[in-house]
């Protein structure tokens, strides 16, 4: 049996982080969890919270930062502002999370002799390539100031490993979806907004004519990959993408979704938006080569999966209130913890201080 070693979860409360966490926990490994609870939510969390340290604090804190990064073997780095939108409106909030959140992980992590840290980059660097698919060879031209803080931060974890040894790994995800991913933001992930908006009856908006390509990648394939990043010694300092080498439209992505649900979709078209890009589709050859990096589930599949958690998920909500929802779960909730309608599982648990931590019993 493989000795249990104790991972720091990045933005573990999140969509990407809190599945990671099952898998480790599933994995028999120890985990401490670093996130704001900004974007992030401890219903993520709501069946491993008992079984994980969490600690509330922000990644732009180094004091907070130290604190997380002490005692632990590996660093999967996940924690990010990750919307094009959000960062066109907000640049400087946008770098100060992405890029000086990562050089506080970074420069503690080689404080503490980290043996692994692997940090969660984006397809976005390449911006709108002229040759499909695309290769980690590919010159980078960003479209926005979020694909300019993740181009940023994966050339500062490049440095870290190149100047002081610190062994790194950068991952360029493509467009991740599944279980947990949040529909609520006007700058929501494609897939779980047009899920939730087909699930109310109404038409997904679409910005363009749909012809624009995305290689989806289902989360599990995403957790693979991350955790055979920690396990490859040739990996060490490499750049990979990961996604599945496929492309959909977001047209297909929507015939797709009715023959699912068994409804007619009619999207609402409207004008494109700045920053977006229209085709993105990865050779995820030198994943296969130096991670044996292999997607374990396909598009369809993921969808269908996908469909399937939200369906449940909203079941769940309709039969109570998110306080019914955590007393049901191995949350540890003391009697005297009274909830109200408004509070929220984040102050009830953890307060308001910059950084909390709490372990589960």
């Amino acid at each position: 049996m493989k000795e249990s070693k104790r991972y720091l979860v990045t933005g573990g409360a999140g969509f990407v982080g809190s599945n990671l966490v099952d898998e480790l926990l599933r994995r028999g490994h120890r985990v401490r969890v670093l996130d704001n609870l900004t974007s992030g939510s401890l219903e993520n969390l709501s069946e491993s919270l008992s079984s994980i340290e969490f600690i509330k604090g922000d990644i732009r804190d180094t004091w907070t930062v130290r604190e997380a990064v002490e005692g632990c073997d590996y660093i999967l780095h996940q924690a990010a502002l990750v919307s094009v939108p959000h960062s066109i409106q907000n640049p400087q909030t946008t770098n100060a999370i992405n890029v000086t959140g990562t050089l506080n992980l970074l420069e503690a992590a080689r404080e503490f002799r980290i043996k692994r840290f692997v940090f969660a980059s984006s397809s976005a660097v390449y911006g709108d390539s002229d040759t499909l698919p695309i290769t980690e060879k590919t010159i980078p031209a960003p479209l926005s100031p979020y694909a300019v803080s993740k181009l940023s931060a994966e050339w500062c974890t490049s440095v870290y490993s190149k100047v002081y040894g610190l062994p790194t790994v950068s991952l360029r995800y493509f467009n991740i979806f599944g279980p947990r991913q949040s529909p609520e933001s006007d700058y929501a992930a494609v897939v779980p907004r047009f899920i939730q908006v087909i699930s109310n009856g109404s038409n997904p908006i679409v910005y363009g004519d749909g012809k624009q390509t995305r290689d989806f990648i289902y989360i599990s394939n995403a957790v693979s990959a991350n955790l055979l990043s920690v396990e490859s010694d040739q990996a060490i300092g490499g750049v990979y993408n990961v996604g599945c080498g496929n492309k959909f439209t977001l047209n297909t992505l929507i015939e797709k979704l009715e023959k699912i649900n068994g409804v007619q979709i009619y999207p609402n078209h409207q004008a494109e938006r700045p920053g977006d890009i229209m085709h993105s589709f990865a050779d995820i050859s030198r994943a296969r080569l130096d991670l044996n990096y292999r997607p374990l589930v396909n598009f369809e599949d993921g969808l269908r999966m996908t469909t399937e958690w939200f369906k449940r998920k909203e079941k769940t909500i309709e039969s109570g209130p998110i306080t019914q929802l955590l007393k049901g779960s191995r949350i540890k909730i003391p009697e005297s913890l009274t909830f109200h309608d408004d509070d929220t599982i984040t102050s009830a648990l953890l307060g308001t201080g910059k950084s909390r931590r709490s372990k589960g019993g």
